[in-house]
Order: C-alpha cells, then structure tokens, then sequence
C-alpha cells in the first residue's frame, strides 16, 4: 500500500453550524447575478442526496481500517450529515423562490442509480473523485474571494463553512480507497481511478450545467447566449472551472495523494469570515 501524506498533525473537527433560518434572501442572493446564483443553487440541490451516497460508500470500508483512519471516517460522516442538514435547509430558499428542482433531482437520481447492482469499491472510487471536485472547488472559492464577491451574508457563510470542512477532510475518502485497495496492483489501482474519474468528470460537468440551464430557464433566461454566458462563467471570469484544471490533472499523476497539496491555511480564513458572519447577525 503506497504511503499515504495526510498530515500527521490534521484533525478533522465537525462544527455543528446553522445557516439562513428565518432569513429572507433575494431570488438572485449572489450579487444579484443570475447565472452565479443559478451555478450555486444547482450544486446545493445535489448535496443531500450526493453527500449520502459519499458517507455510505466510505462507511463500508471502516471495518478494519487503521484507528486513526477509523476515527478520521466517523468524523467525515458527521460533517457530511450536518452539510446535509444545512443544504436541505438552503435548498428551501430555492424552492421558496418558486423554482422546480425535479429535474435536477431526477438527474441526481439517475446517476446514483449508476452505481446500483455494482461492486461497493466502485462507489468509494466515484466518492474519491467527487470528493477530489469538492476540495477543488472549496479551496477556489475561499483562495479567490471573487467568487462569492456580492453575495448575501448567510449563504456566504454557509459555502465558506462548507468550503473549509471540504477541505479538511479531502484525504478521508482517498485514504479509505488507498486502504480498501491495498492487495491491488498499482496500475490496477490508478486505472480503476483514474478511468472512474473521467467518468464522473464527464457527467459532473453535464449534470451542472444541465441543472444551471433548468433554473435559468424559469428565469426565462434561454438559448444560445444563455450557453456561451455559462460557459464564460465557467471558463472565463471567475472561470472557476479553468482555475481548477491543473489541480484535477494532478489527480492523474503516480503518487497522487489529496494533501501533497497542504491548504489547511484557507480553514482558518474561511473560518474567521464566517464566525465574523455569525456575530454580525447575533449583534
């Protein structure tokens, strides 16, 4: 079994958070911009049920698993619950803006299903990648403030908590395949991955854009330039999904490991950001 580099000083700490309750928040909450706030509600929609699919997939390994990879994985799944809680929660303020998220669920759905009749060590590998996307996308978007520039103070806090914890546990999941495969060849092991990761690139980014198009759509905002202006958001400015290509390659290379890349610096900002936050709304 390769070695794994999750720091030897790392400690992964559920914080039990709430978020927007009895808050009213603008149909476009990110600086009043459709497309960004459609972009971050289509993600959040996919939360609940993606995220219960990640603790169940990694849960299945724990048996066996050193005591400290053991300890790591109960505290993945209690942050994991409580992203849930909290997306479940913000997921109303989508629908409570009068939009239809049946197709974005049913296309959740669909791609759960995918997995279903299939060994469990197939789930944990599409957990890996998600979960390799999630720290992405988390350390994006608190290295670069642009991102959520303009939004509304309670779901900024949110995606920032979220963003923190994301990073904090990107190792747990990866660590959990490391183990289960340990017996594996190692091109057995980097083919299954790296194969399971193209696979799950390809229908992340169609299933996010597809959910973006559905809720522009009941803003009556459609057609062509509704695509190219979708794509300059993803690839252009903030460009979230170009700032992020070079960390997605990596996860290709022999060796790879999530905390080759040690960020733990952006969990304290995120976290000073959204304590501040919380006691601007306590004051």
């Amino acid at each position: 079994m390769p070695k794994a580099t999750t720091p030897g000083d790392l400690t992964i700490t559920p914080r039990d958070r709430r978020f927007g309750r009895g808050v009213a928040m603008r149909r476009w909450w990110l600086n009043d911009d459709p497309y960004a706030t459609a972009f971050y509600n289509a993600l959040s929609v996919t939360f609940p049920k993606g995220e219960g699919f990640f603790v169940d997939s990694v849960r299945r390994f724990r048996d066996g698993t050193p005591p400290r990879l053991e300890r790591e994985i109960n505290a993945f799944v209690k942050q994991e619950v409580m992203h849930t809680r909290e997306h479940v929660a913000f997921n109303r303020h989508v629908t409570d803006q009068g939009y239809d998220v049946a197709l974005l669920d049913r296309d959740v759905d669909a791609a759960l299903a995918l997995t279903k009749g299939r060994p469990p060590i197939g789930a944990l590998a599409a957990t890996t990648a998600l979960e390799h996307f999630t720290a992405m996308l988390a350390h994006e978007l608190i290295a670069n403030p642009k991102h959520l520039a303009g939004a509304e103070e309670q779901p900024r806090a949110l995606w920032l908590w979220h963003a923190a914890e994301e990073i904090e546990h990107k190792g747990v999941a990866y660590d959990t395949w490391l183990h289960a495969t340990r017996d594996w060849p190692r091109f057995r092991r980097w083919w299954v991955k790296s194969l399971v990761m193209l696979v799950t690139t390809g229908r992340f980014f169609t299933g996010r854009a597809r959910g973006m198009a559905e809720l522009l759509r009941q803003d009556g905002i459609t057609g062509p330039a509704a695509w190219a202006r979708m794509a300059w958001y993803a690839f252009g400015n903030p460009g979230m999904a170009r700032k992020i290509a070079g960390v997605w390659a990596a996860y290709f290379l022999p060796g790879f490991h999530p905390w080759k890349h040690d960020d733990r610096t952006l969990i304290a900002l995120a976290e000073s950001d959204y304590e501040a936050a919380v006691l601007s709304r306590a004051a």
